[in-house]
Protein backbone atom coordinates (compact mmCIF):
# COMPACT_ATOMS: atom_id res chain seq x y z
CA UNK A 1 0.00 0.00 0.00
CA UNK A 2 3.13 2.46 0.72
CA UNK A 3 4.48 1.70 -2.82
CA UNK A 4 1.13 2.30 -4.58
CA UNK A 5 0.22 4.95 -2.83
CA UNK A 6 3.99 7.10 -2.86
CA UNK A 7 4.01 6.09 -6.86
CA UNK A 8 0.54 7.37 -7.07
CA UNK A 9 1.48 10.25 -5.45
CA UNK A 10 4.36 11.04 -7.67
CA UNK A 11 2.01 10.54 -10.53
CA UNK A 12 -0.89 12.78 -9.31
CA UNK A 13 0.18 16.54 -9.33
CA UNK A 14 -1.17 19.74 -10.50
CA UNK A 15 -1.79 18.83 -13.94
CA UNK A 16 -4.44 16.26 -12.97
CA UNK A 17 -6.28 19.27 -11.28
CA UNK A 18 -6.43 22.51 -13.69
CA UNK A 19 -5.62 20.63 -17.25
CA UNK A 20 -7.21 17.40 -17.12
CA UNK A 21 -11.02 19.17 -16.42
CA UNK A 22 -10.21 21.69 -19.02
CA UNK A 23 -9.40 19.29 -21.53
CA UNK A 24 -12.46 17.28 -21.17
CA UNK A 25 -14.82 20.55 -21.15
CA UNK A 26 -13.13 21.93 -24.25
CA UNK A 27 -12.44 18.65 -26.10
CA UNK A 28 -15.91 16.58 -25.95
CA UNK A 29 -16.67 15.56 -22.39
CA UNK A 30 -16.92 11.76 -22.04
CA UNK A 31 -15.57 11.59 -25.88
CA UNK A 32 -12.36 13.25 -24.95
CA UNK A 33 -12.02 10.79 -21.65
CA UNK A 34 -12.75 7.26 -23.55
CA UNK A 35 -9.76 8.41 -25.91
CA UNK A 36 -7.55 9.48 -23.07
CA UNK A 37 -7.90 6.25 -20.99
CA UNK A 38 -6.71 4.45 -24.60
CA UNK A 39 -3.72 5.95 -24.69
CA UNK A 40 -3.31 5.41 -20.83
CA UNK A 41 -3.56 1.34 -21.39
CA UNK A 42 -1.29 1.63 -24.47
CA UNK A 43 0.71 4.39 -23.64
CA UNK A 44 1.20 5.50 -20.53
CA UNK A 45 0.46 1.61 -18.24
CA UNK A 46 3.68 -0.24 -20.25
CA UNK A 47 5.73 2.51 -19.64
CA UNK A 48 5.34 2.67 -16.22
CA UNK A 49 5.47 -0.71 -15.46
CA UNK A 50 9.47 -1.15 -17.88
CA UNK A 51 10.43 1.92 -15.29
CA UNK A 52 9.40 0.36 -11.85
CA UNK A 53 10.74 -3.47 -13.56
CA UNK A 54 14.27 -1.39 -14.44
CA UNK A 55 14.47 -0.09 -11.04
CA UNK A 56 13.52 -3.66 -9.03
CA UNK A 57 15.88 -5.41 -10.92
CA UNK A 58 18.96 -3.34 -10.41
CA UNK A 59 18.08 -2.17 -6.61
CA UNK A 60 20.20 0.98 -7.00
CA UNK A 61 18.41 4.65 -7.91
CA UNK A 62 18.63 5.93 -11.67
CA UNK A 63 22.04 7.33 -11.76
CA UNK A 64 23.22 3.81 -11.20
CA UNK A 65 20.65 1.21 -12.35
CA UNK A 66 21.68 0.86 -16.01
CA UNK A 67 24.90 0.11 -15.04
CA UNK A 68 23.89 -2.89 -12.95
CA UNK A 69 21.45 -4.16 -15.94
CA UNK A 70 23.28 -2.95 -18.95
CA UNK A 71 25.59 -5.54 -21.41
CA UNK A 72 29.15 -4.88 -20.92
CA UNK A 73 30.37 -1.88 -23.15
CA UNK A 74 27.17 -0.32 -23.65
CA UNK A 75 26.50 3.33 -23.11
CA UNK A 76 22.99 2.94 -21.51
CA UNK A 77 24.09 4.08 -18.05
CA UNK A 78 24.34 7.77 -19.54
CA UNK A 79 21.23 8.19 -19.53
CA UNK A 80 21.29 8.14 -15.38
CA UNK A 81 22.95 11.26 -15.73
CA UNK A 82 19.42 13.24 -17.59
CA UNK A 83 17.61 11.17 -14.87
CA UNK A 84 19.38 13.13 -12.48
CA UNK A 85 19.35 16.64 -14.19
CA UNK A 86 15.81 16.04 -15.16
CA UNK A 87 14.86 15.38 -11.63
CA UNK A 88 16.53 18.46 -10.39
CA UNK A 89 15.13 20.64 -13.15
CA UNK A 90 11.29 19.62 -12.77
CA UNK A 91 11.78 20.52 -8.72
CA UNK A 92 13.46 23.89 -10.00
CA UNK A 93 10.20 24.97 -10.83
CA UNK A 94 7.79 22.62 -8.85
CA UNK A 95 8.99 23.74 -5.57
CA UNK A 96 7.90 27.16 -6.28
CA UNK A 97 4.13 25.75 -7.97
CA UNK A 98 4.24 23.94 -4.96
CA UNK A 99 4.41 26.94 -2.82
CA UNK A 100 1.70 28.71 -4.52
CA UNK A 101 -0.92 25.78 -2.99
CA UNK A 102 0.56 26.39 0.59
CA UNK A 103 0.38 30.44 0.45
CA UNK A 104 -3.37 30.01 -1.38
CA UNK A 105 -4.44 27.67 1.30
CA UNK A 106 -3.33 29.75 4.42
CA UNK A 107 -5.09 32.99 2.57
CA UNK A 108 -8.22 30.90 2.07
CA UNK A 109 -8.16 30.10 5.76
CA UNK A 110 -7.48 33.97 6.77
CA UNK A 111 -10.54 34.67 4.99
CA UNK A 112 -8.47 36.96 2.82
CA UNK A 113 -11.02 36.55 -0.34
CA UNK A 114 -14.00 37.51 1.61
CA UNK A 115 -15.74 40.52 0.38
CA UNK A 116 -13.65 40.67 -2.65
CA UNK A 117 -14.57 41.38 -5.81
CA UNK A 118 -13.02 39.40 -9.16
CA UNK A 119 -10.70 42.34 -9.77
CA UNK A 120 -9.61 42.06 -6.77
CA UNK A 121 -8.60 38.59 -6.43
CA UNK A 122 -7.04 38.64 -9.27
CA UNK A 123 -4.78 41.56 -8.25
CA UNK A 124 -3.99 38.85 -5.16
CA UNK A 125 -2.63 36.27 -7.69
CA UNK A 126 -0.67 38.97 -9.63
CA UNK A 127 0.49 41.02 -6.75
CA UNK A 128 1.84 37.58 -5.05
CA UNK A 129 3.63 37.20 -8.05
CA UNK A 130 5.28 40.36 -8.05
CA UNK A 131 6.77 39.96 -4.41
CA UNK A 132 10.03 38.28 -4.25
CA UNK A 133 10.17 37.46 -0.25
CA UNK A 134 6.72 35.75 -0.46
CA UNK A 135 7.82 33.59 -3.72
CA UNK A 136 11.12 33.00 -1.90
CA UNK A 137 9.66 32.20 1.43
CA UNK A 138 6.94 29.85 0.33
CA UNK A 139 9.36 28.18 -2.12
CA UNK A 140 11.93 27.63 0.49
CA UNK A 141 8.93 26.33 2.99
CA UNK A 142 8.33 23.48 0.38
CA UNK A 143 12.28 22.86 -0.06
CA UNK A 144 12.89 22.47 3.77
CA UNK A 145 9.66 20.56 5.00
CA UNK A 146 10.17 18.02 2.09
CA UNK A 147 13.23 17.14 2.21
CA UNK A 148 13.02 17.20 6.24
CA UNK A 149 10.53 14.00 6.08
CA UNK A 150 12.71 12.31 3.54
CA UNK A 151 15.90 12.82 6.09
CA UNK A 152 13.74 10.90 8.71
CA UNK A 153 13.88 7.89 6.45
CA UNK A 154 12.06 6.02 4.03
CA UNK A 155 9.44 4.09 5.76
CA UNK A 156 9.03 6.02 9.06
CA UNK A 157 9.43 9.74 6.59
CA UNK A 158 8.42 9.27 3.34
CA UNK A 159 5.88 6.67 3.58
CA UNK A 160 4.33 7.67 6.89
CA UNK A 161 3.58 11.07 5.78
CA UNK A 162 2.37 9.92 2.41
CA UNK A 163 0.02 7.60 3.53
CA UNK A 164 -1.33 10.00 5.70
CA UNK A 165 -1.47 12.67 3.25
CA UNK A 166 -2.70 10.82 0.43
CA UNK A 167 -5.69 9.11 2.03
CA UNK A 168 -6.47 12.70 3.23
CA UNK A 169 -6.60 13.75 -0.75
CA UNK A 170 -8.84 11.39 -1.09
CA UNK A 171 -11.50 11.71 1.33
CA UNK A 172 -11.12 15.88 1.36
CA UNK A 173 -11.53 15.45 -3.19
CA UNK A 174 -14.79 12.49 -2.04
CA UNK A 175 -16.22 15.58 0.41
CA UNK A 176 -15.29 18.75 -2.39
CA UNK A 177 -16.87 16.60 -4.81
CA UNK A 178 -20.37 15.53 -3.41
CA UNK A 179 -20.47 19.34 -2.45
CA UNK A 180 -19.87 20.56 -6.11
CA UNK A 181 -22.36 17.56 -7.66
CA UNK A 182 -25.36 19.74 -5.01
CA UNK A 183 -25.02 23.04 -6.05
CA UNK A 184 -27.80 24.23 -8.32
CA UNK A 185 -27.22 24.23 -12.24
CA UNK A 186 -24.34 21.17 -11.23
CA UNK A 187 -25.78 18.61 -13.76
CA UNK A 188 -25.23 20.80 -16.47
CA UNK A 189 -21.67 21.25 -15.81
CA UNK A 190 -21.37 17.30 -14.98
CA UNK A 191 -22.92 16.46 -18.59
CA UNK A 192 -20.69 18.68 -20.32
CA UNK A 193 -17.73 17.23 -18.76
CA UNK A 194 -18.73 13.15 -18.69
CA UNK A 195 -21.56 13.09 -21.43
CA UNK A 196 -19.53 12.09 -25.07
CA UNK A 197 -20.11 15.03 -27.36
CA UNK A 198 -18.69 14.05 -30.70
CA UNK A 199 -19.91 17.27 -31.96
CA UNK A 200 -18.00 19.19 -30.33
CA UNK A 201 -14.66 16.85 -30.47
CA UNK A 202 -15.36 17.18 -34.32
CA UNK A 203 -15.50 21.01 -33.76
CA UNK A 204 -12.18 21.22 -31.74
CA UNK A 205 -10.38 18.60 -34.59
CA UNK A 206 -10.27 14.75 -33.86
CA UNK A 207 -6.66 14.73 -34.56
CA UNK A 208 -5.82 17.93 -32.42
CA UNK A 209 -8.25 16.00 -29.58
CA UNK A 210 -6.24 12.38 -29.89
CA UNK A 211 -2.89 14.35 -29.44
CA UNK A 212 -4.01 16.37 -26.37
CA UNK A 213 -5.17 12.98 -25.45
CA UNK A 214 -1.86 11.54 -25.88
CA UNK A 215 0.02 13.99 -24.59
CA UNK A 216 -2.04 14.07 -21.01
CA UNK A 217 -2.21 9.89 -20.89
CA UNK A 218 1.62 10.22 -21.21
CA UNK A 219 2.66 13.22 -18.83
CA UNK A 220 0.18 12.39 -15.82
CA UNK A 221 2.10 9.49 -14.87
CA UNK A 222 5.40 11.25 -14.64
CA UNK A 223 7.56 8.72 -16.41
CA UNK A 224 10.86 8.76 -18.38
CA UNK A 225 13.29 10.79 -15.50
CA UNK A 226 13.09 7.12 -13.29
CA UNK A 227 10.93 9.10 -10.52
CA UNK A 228 8.94 5.99 -11.01
CA UNK A 229 12.12 3.68 -10.98
CA UNK A 230 13.64 4.55 -7.54
CA UNK A 231 10.07 3.20 -5.69
CA UNK A 232 10.04 0.35 -8.51
CA UNK A 233 13.85 -0.32 -6.63
CA UNK A 234 12.37 -0.53 -3.11
CA UNK A 235 9.39 -2.94 -3.17
CA UNK A 236 9.78 -7.06 -2.99
CA UNK A 237 8.82 -9.43 -5.15
CA UNK A 238 5.20 -10.46 -3.93
CA UNK A 239 3.57 -8.54 -6.38
CA UNK A 240 3.77 -8.33 -10.12
CA UNK A 241 4.54 -5.11 -11.37
CA UNK A 242 2.01 -4.68 -14.17
CA UNK A 243 -0.52 -5.29 -12.20
CA UNK A 244 0.98 -2.71 -9.32
CA UNK A 245 0.99 -0.19 -12.11
CA UNK A 246 -2.81 -0.84 -13.34
CA UNK A 247 -3.19 0.28 -9.32
CA UNK A 248 -1.89 3.44 -10.03
CA UNK A 249 -3.38 4.10 -13.23
CA UNK A 250 -6.58 3.70 -11.76
CA UNK A 251 -6.03 6.19 -8.53
CA UNK A 252 -4.39 8.70 -10.68
CA UNK A 253 -7.46 8.69 -12.58
CA UNK A 254 -10.10 8.63 -10.09
CA UNK A 255 -8.00 12.14 -8.73
CA UNK A 256 -8.11 13.51 -12.09
CA UNK A 257 -12.00 13.07 -13.05
CA UNK A 258 -13.17 13.47 -9.58
CA UNK A 259 -11.05 16.94 -9.75
CA UNK A 260 -13.43 17.69 -12.94
CA UNK A 261 -16.47 16.66 -10.96
CA UNK A 262 -15.35 19.21 -8.50
CA UNK A 263 -14.62 22.27 -10.42
CA UNK A 264 -16.31 22.19 -13.87
CA UNK A 265 -20.17 21.80 -12.30
CA UNK A 266 -19.17 24.51 -9.64
CA UNK A 267 -18.21 26.85 -12.74
CA UNK A 268 -21.51 26.15 -14.09
CA UNK A 269 -23.27 26.52 -10.90
CA UNK A 270 -22.07 30.32 -10.68
CA UNK A 271 -22.19 30.86 -14.56
CA UNK A 272 -18.29 31.32 -14.37
CA UNK A 273 -16.06 30.35 -17.50
CA UNK A 274 -13.86 27.26 -16.54
CA UNK A 275 -10.47 28.65 -18.01
CA UNK A 276 -7.46 26.68 -18.18
CA UNK A 277 -4.32 27.08 -16.26
CA UNK A 278 -3.31 28.49 -13.34
CA UNK A 279 -6.08 31.07 -14.10
CA UNK A 280 -8.42 28.65 -13.14
CA UNK A 281 -6.88 27.63 -9.63
CA UNK A 282 -6.03 30.74 -8.43
CA UNK A 283 -8.60 33.64 -9.58
CA UNK A 284 -11.36 31.45 -11.21
CA UNK A 285 -12.30 29.14 -8.13
CA UNK A 286 -11.39 31.85 -5.32
CA UNK A 287 -14.11 33.77 -6.89
CA UNK A 288 -16.52 31.26 -6.69
CA UNK A 289 -15.73 29.92 -3.17
CA UNK A 290 -16.99 33.87 -2.36
CA UNK A 291 -19.89 32.93 -3.54
CA UNK A 292 -20.57 29.40 -1.89
CA UNK A 293 -22.45 28.99 1.46
CA UNK A 294 -19.37 28.12 3.72
CA UNK A 295 -17.10 29.05 0.96
CA UNK A 296 -14.43 29.75 3.00
CA UNK A 297 -14.47 26.25 4.43
CA UNK A 298 -14.48 25.12 1.00
CA UNK A 299 -11.51 27.17 -0.38
CA UNK A 300 -9.85 25.85 2.42
CA UNK A 301 -10.36 22.26 1.59
CA UNK A 302 -9.83 22.79 -1.64
CA UNK A 303 -6.20 23.91 -1.29
CA UNK A 304 -5.14 21.48 0.97
CA UNK A 305 -6.37 19.03 -1.80
CA UNK A 306 -4.15 21.02 -3.83
CA UNK A 307 -1.17 21.43 -1.85
CA UNK A 308 -1.43 17.44 -0.78
CA UNK A 309 -0.95 16.52 -4.63
CA UNK A 310 1.48 18.98 -5.42
CA UNK A 311 3.37 18.24 -2.25
CA UNK A 312 3.09 14.49 -2.70
CA UNK A 313 5.03 14.71 -6.13
CA UNK A 314 7.50 17.14 -4.41
CA UNK A 315 8.52 14.08 -1.24
CA UNK A 316 8.67 11.70 -4.40
CA UNK A 317 11.27 13.35 -6.48
CA UNK A 318 13.24 14.43 -3.30
CA UNK A 319 13.68 10.75 -2.34
CA UNK A 320 15.12 10.07 -5.94
CA UNK A 321 16.90 13.07 -5.91
CA UNK A 322 18.95 12.14 -2.57
CA UNK A 323 18.98 8.56 -3.75
CA UNK A 324 21.14 9.59 -6.57
CA UNK A 325 23.40 11.65 -4.18
CA UNK A 326 23.83 8.90 -1.62
CA UNK A 327 24.81 6.11 -4.60
CA UNK A 328 27.08 8.22 -6.52
CA UNK A 329 28.66 9.96 -3.58
CA UNK A 330 28.27 7.57 -0.53
CA UNK A 331 26.47 10.28 1.33
CA UNK A 332 24.22 8.98 4.21
CA UNK A 333 20.46 9.57 4.14
CA UNK A 334 21.01 13.09 6.46
CA UNK A 335 23.84 14.18 4.68
CA UNK A 336 22.25 13.94 0.85
CA UNK A 337 19.03 16.38 2.54
CA UNK A 338 21.15 18.43 4.26
CA UNK A 339 23.19 19.18 1.12
CA UNK A 340 20.03 19.32 -1.46
CA UNK A 341 18.09 21.71 1.31
CA UNK A 342 20.77 24.43 0.26
CA UNK A 343 21.59 22.83 -3.36
CA UNK A 344 17.40 22.68 -4.91
CA UNK A 345 16.60 26.33 -3.21
CA UNK A 346 19.49 28.05 -5.14
CA UNK A 347 18.62 25.86 -8.15
CA UNK A 348 14.88 27.62 -7.43
CA UNK A 349 15.67 30.62 -7.24
CA UNK A 350 15.37 31.82 -10.75
CA UNK A 351 12.03 30.63 -11.35
CA UNK A 352 10.89 32.10 -7.85
CA UNK A 353 12.55 35.31 -8.52
CA UNK A 354 11.73 35.35 -12.88
CA UNK A 355 8.17 36.96 -12.07
CA UNK A 356 9.72 39.82 -10.56
CA UNK A 357 13.53 40.35 -9.94
CA UNK A 358 14.51 38.62 -12.74
CA UNK A 359 11.38 39.34 -15.02
CA UNK A 360 13.41 41.28 -17.45
CA UNK A 361 14.92 37.72 -18.75
CA UNK A 362 12.31 36.11 -20.73
CA UNK A 363 13.94 33.44 -21.95
CA UNK A 364 11.36 32.10 -24.46
CA UNK A 365 10.48 35.68 -25.72
CA UNK A 366 8.40 38.13 -24.66
CA UNK A 367 6.49 37.62 -21.84
CA UNK A 368 8.24 34.31 -20.89
CA UNK A 369 10.10 33.56 -17.55
CA UNK A 370 11.99 30.60 -16.30
CA UNK A 371 9.35 28.17 -15.14
CA UNK A 372 8.47 28.52 -18.70
CA UNK A 373 11.70 27.54 -20.29
CA UNK A 374 12.10 24.79 -17.21
CA UNK A 375 8.89 23.67 -18.26
CA UNK A 376 9.65 22.98 -21.84
CA UNK A 377 12.64 21.41 -21.34
CA UNK A 378 11.18 18.53 -18.88
CA UNK A 379 7.96 18.22 -20.50
CA UNK A 380 9.33 18.29 -24.58
CA UNK A 381 12.93 16.53 -24.30
CA UNK A 382 13.40 14.70 -21.07
CA UNK A 383 9.97 13.19 -20.56
CA UNK A 384 9.37 11.81 -23.78
CA UNK A 385 13.02 10.94 -24.49
CA UNK A 386 13.78 9.16 -21.36
CA UNK A 387 10.64 6.84 -21.72
CA UNK A 388 11.52 5.93 -24.84
CA UNK A 389 15.15 5.36 -23.87
CA UNK A 390 13.58 2.78 -21.24
CA UNK A 391 11.13 1.23 -23.42
CA UNK A 392 13.96 0.72 -26.11
CA UNK A 393 16.25 -1.07 -23.07
CA UNK A 394 13.82 -3.36 -21.88
CA UNK A 395 13.12 -4.38 -25.09
CA UNK A 396 16.53 -4.96 -27.49
CA UNK A 397 18.81 -7.19 -27.33
CA UNK A 398 21.68 -4.73 -26.95
CA UNK A 399 19.91 -3.34 -23.89
CA UNK A 400 18.77 -5.25 -20.89
CA UNK A 401 16.26 -6.92 -23.08
CA UNK A 402 12.63 -8.59 -23.80
CA UNK A 403 12.81 -11.63 -21.93
CA UNK A 404 14.96 -9.97 -18.49
CA UNK A 405 12.26 -7.49 -18.66
CA UNK A 406 9.17 -9.76 -18.74
CA UNK A 407 10.71 -12.00 -16.06
CA UNK A 408 11.13 -9.10 -13.36
CA UNK A 409 7.55 -7.66 -14.20
CA UNK A 410 5.88 -11.04 -13.64
CA UNK A 411 7.88 -11.79 -10.39
CA UNK A 412 4.89 -12.36 -7.58
CA UNK A 413 1.18 -12.48 -7.87
CA UNK A 414 -1.31 -10.34 -10.42
CA UNK A 415 -1.53 -9.41 -13.63
CA UNK A 416 1.38 -10.98 -16.59
CA UNK A 417 3.00 -9.52 -19.50
CA UNK A 418 1.71 -11.44 -22.47
CA UNK A 419 3.78 -13.01 -24.95
CA UNK A 420 1.44 -11.49 -27.79
CA UNK A 421 2.42 -7.91 -26.21
CA UNK A 422 6.08 -8.44 -27.10
CA UNK A 423 5.42 -6.97 -31.22
CA UNK A 424 3.23 -3.96 -29.76
CA UNK A 425 6.02 -2.78 -26.72
CA UNK A 426 9.28 -3.41 -28.85
CA UNK A 427 8.24 -1.96 -32.24
CA UNK A 428 4.44 0.44 -31.89
CA UNK A 429 5.00 2.20 -28.38
CA UNK A 430 8.61 3.80 -29.44
CA UNK A 431 6.72 5.29 -31.97
CA UNK A 432 4.16 6.97 -29.96
CA UNK A 433 6.43 8.03 -27.75
CA UNK A 434 8.01 9.55 -30.86
CA UNK A 435 4.67 11.07 -31.97
CA UNK A 436 4.35 13.00 -28.36
CA UNK A 437 7.99 13.69 -28.84
CA UNK A 438 7.58 15.79 -31.77
CA UNK A 439 4.07 17.24 -31.36
CA UNK A 440 5.60 18.68 -28.11
CA UNK A 441 7.88 20.54 -30.58
CA UNK A 442 5.06 21.32 -32.78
Amino acid sequence: MGFILISAGCAIGIGNVWRFPYLCGQYGGGAFVLVYLFFLIILGLPAMCMEFAVGRAARKSPIRMFQELEPKGTVWHIHGVFCMIGNYLLMMFYTTVAGWMFQYFFQEVSGKFEGMDPEAVAGVFSDGLLNPALQVGFMAIVVVLGFFVNMRGLQSGLERVTKVMMTLLIIIMIVLAINSLFLPGAAEGIRYLLVPDFGRMQEQGVWKVIVAAMNQAFFTLSIGIGSMAIFGSYINRDQSLLGESVNVVILDTLVAISSGLIIIPACFAYGVESTAGPGLIFITLPNIFNHMPLGRLWGSLFFIFMTFAAFSTVLAVFENIMAMCMDLFGWNRQKAGLINIFAVFILSLPCSLGFNVLSAIQPKGEGSTFLDLEDYIVSNFLLPLGALVFVLFCTRKTGWGWENFKAEADEGEGLKIQDWMRGYITWILPILILIVFVMGLI
